[in-house]
């Protein structure tokens, strides 16, 4: 499995945040310090304010903050919510799905069960577990 680069982003942009602590932070000032594209960045930070991880304000002296404490934020329903799919396989996907094993494959069951596995493990940490030390994150 491999989470998308808007996700991997997502959770970097995140962290930035949760270590600025209530901090007025810029779309620039992340891409800047990770050095990824501002606009890549623009879609992902829109689509966390659309599910509701950050708060943005527009005009002089606006910005991007988390919209709660990082602690609350648990990791598997972040991921969840800045991946598209989550379609490990095929045949995840019943409208584009073409195996010709599909109704015998049993394989489909153990690798959602994987998946299920993987969002409960990322659940029991927060993203205040992933900045731990805020100093390490800060010194790139």
């Amino acid at each position: 499995m491999q989470l998308t680069q808007f996700t991997d982003y997502g959770l970097r942009s995140l962290m930035y945040l949760a270590s600025q602590e209530d901090k007025l932070c810029s779309v620039r000032e992340i891409s800047d310090h990770y050095g990824i594209s501002k606009n890549h960045l623009v879609k992902i930070v829109h689509h966390l304010a659309m599910v509701g991880y950050i708060t943005s304000t527009k005009g002089k002296g606006g910005g991007i903050r988390l919209s709660k404490d990082p602690e609350d934020m648990r990791l598997g329903d972040i991921i969840s919510a800045l991946e598209p799919n989550m379609d490990l396989v095929e045949c995840f996907n019943s409208e584009k799905n073409t195996c010709t094993i599909v109704k015998a494959c049993r394989l489909k069951h153990f690798l959602a069960d994987a998946k299920k596995s993987f969002l409960n493990c990322m659940n029991q940490h927060t993203l205040s577990d992933a900045i731990a030390d805020k100093t390490l994150l800060l010194k790139l």
